[in-house]
C-alpha cells in the first residue's frame, strides 16, 4: 500500500503540479472557508468569503458581533447559509473561549486533543475538523473528502463501505506524517476527481491514473 500510495502521488503530481491549497490570505480565512465549503462547491464559498471582505468583516471579532441573520445574509452564496451561520457562531464561541480567538494560541495544541475540541463544535465534523487542522493549524493530518474516497475506490484501494477513518489511516498508517505531503497530496486527488475522476462521466481514458487500475 506505501508504494502505491507513493507511486499515486508521484504520478499527481508530475501530470498537475503544485497546487498551492488551501487558498487564504489567514489562517482565519481558511477556517471560515472549511466551515463555508461545506455541501458546496469552492467557486461558492469564494463568493461568500469576498463578500464579508467587501464589508471589511473577516475577522473572528467582528463576525462574532454580526447579527446570526446578517451573517447569513452575507455568506448566502455559499448555500445552507443560516445553517452555517450557526455553525461559524458555534465555532467563534469555541475560539473565543478557550483561544482568545488566537490562532498562534490554538496552534500551540496537541493535534489529538485538538481534533476532540473541533469535534465537539456542533457543526463541525471530521472533513471540516481536519481541514482545519491541517491547512490552518498546520498540524499532520490527511483530509478526507468525496473525491478521495472517489478515486481510492476506482482503483480498489478501498471497499465501498469504508467510513472516514478507515480511508485516513490508509494514509495515515502509509504515509510520513509530513504537514506539506499531506497538503499536496488532498489537494492533488481533488483535482484529479474534479477533472477526471468525476462523479458523472469519469475521463478514464485519459486520467493520469489509468495504468493503476
Amino acid at each position: 500500500m506505501k508504494h502505491k500510495l507513493t507511486s499515486i502521488y508521484k504520478r499527481l503530481y508530475s501530470f498537475f503540479g503544485k497546487q498551492y491549497w488551501w487558498p487564504g490570505e489567514t489562517a482565519f480565512e481558511v477556517i471560515i472557508g472549511a466551515i463555508l465549503t461545506q455541501n458546496t462547491n469552492w467557486s461558492n464559498v469564494q463568493k461568500a468569503i469576498a463578500a464579508l471582505k467587501k464589508n471589511k468583516l473577516l475577522s473572528a471579532g467582528k463576525i462574532n458581533k454580526l447579527p446570526p441573520q446578517k451573517l447569513a445574509k452575507l455568506i448566502k452564496s455559499a448555500g445552507y447559509y443560516n445553517i452555517k451561520a450557526v455553525r461559524i457562531k458555534n465555532f467563534l464561541k469555541f475560539f473565543f473561549d478557550n483561544y482568545d480567538a488566537n490562532v498562534k494560541n490554538m496552534s500551540k495544541g496537541n493535534l489529538a486533543y485538538l481534533r476532540k475540541q473541533l469535534l465537539s463544535v456542533n457543526g463541525i465534523g471530521p472533513e471540516t475538523a481536519d481541514s482545519i487542522l491541517l491547512y490552518a493549524l498546520n498540524k499532520p493530518v490527511f483530509v478526507v473528502d468525496a473525491y478521495t474516497k472517489r478515486v481510492l475506490l476506482r482503483h480498489n484501494l478501498i471497499k465501498e463501505n469504508a467510513d472516514y477513518h478507515e480511508v485516513q489511516n490508509i494514509f495515515m498508517q502509509n504515509l510520513k506524517h509530513d504537514i506539506k505531503l499531506f497538503n499536496e497530496y488532498h489537494a492533488l486527488l481533488v483535482k484529479l476527481g474534479k477533472d477526471f475522476c468525476r462523479k458523472n462521466n469519469p475521463r478514464c481514458e485519459i486520467c493520469p491514473l489509468e495504468e493503476y487500475k
